[in-house]
């Protein structure tokens, strides 16, 4: 009979594998990830670096993890915000704030996340999440065209617009960790989203 691991062993494992993503998460945020070695993930953990490979086979796969749980919980955030209460120009302007807001308090995980150059793997991944965010841009734009609060417009392509302009205004100041002016960033990148969208200006 072939072994199998019971209840008490594979909730061991899973708690040492959310231990490392953790860490190397933490590495990420510090080193980026060309540096963010699976020696460096181990020493981080406080484990031999070939335990790592018990639970993931490559370091890209371990990266990739890293990045799906980081850029996941951001998606989270940012469709809770869009959905939340006000009417759609409202929960644009805040959905933009929130998660510029997120990226600027989390200076380092944000640059990689956004713009850090990284494997193909984890290249691809980014470009999947870019359109979890686009489509939930696109949503919010549509209920605030059907409300008559915005003008009528492609969705998808103000959405795809509005996403790269985020990610583009930011990563300079991720980069160079600039935290002066980051009000003003705000509002400047909030203003940018309701034009980009059509909203009304007051």
């Amino acid at each position: 009979m072939a072994y199998r691991k019971t209840p008490a062993e594979i909730s061991r494992l899973e708690a040492v594998r959310d231990h490392l993503v953790t860490c190397a998460t933490a590495v990420v945020a510090e080193v980026g990830w060309s540096q963010a070695s699976v020696t460096a993930v181990a020493d981080s953990a406080g484990i031999a670096a070939g335990s790592v490979y018990q639970h993931f086979p490559s370091k890209a796969a371990l990266a990739v993890e890293v990045f799906r749980r980081a850029a996941g919980r951001e998606v989270e955030v940012l469709g809770e915000v869009l959905h939340g209460p006000g009417d759609p120009v409202e929960r644009l302007s805040r959905g933009v704030d929130v998660f510029a807001r997120r990226a600027l308090e989390n200076r380092g995980l944000a640059y990689a996340l956004l713009a850090a150059p990284a494997e193909p793997a984890v290249g691809a991944e980014r470009l999947d999440f870019r359109r979890r965010y686009r489509a939930l841009f696109t949503e919010v734009i549509h209920q605030g065209i059907a409300d008559g609060r915005l003008p009528a417009q492609n969705g998808e392509i103000t959405a795809a617009a509005l996403t790269g302009a985020i990610g583009e205004v930011l990563v300079d100041p991720l980069a160079t960790h600039d935290d002066k002016a980051t009000g003003e960033l705000l509002a400047e990148l909030t203003a940018l989203a309701l034009r980009c969208a059509g909203a009304p200006t007051s």
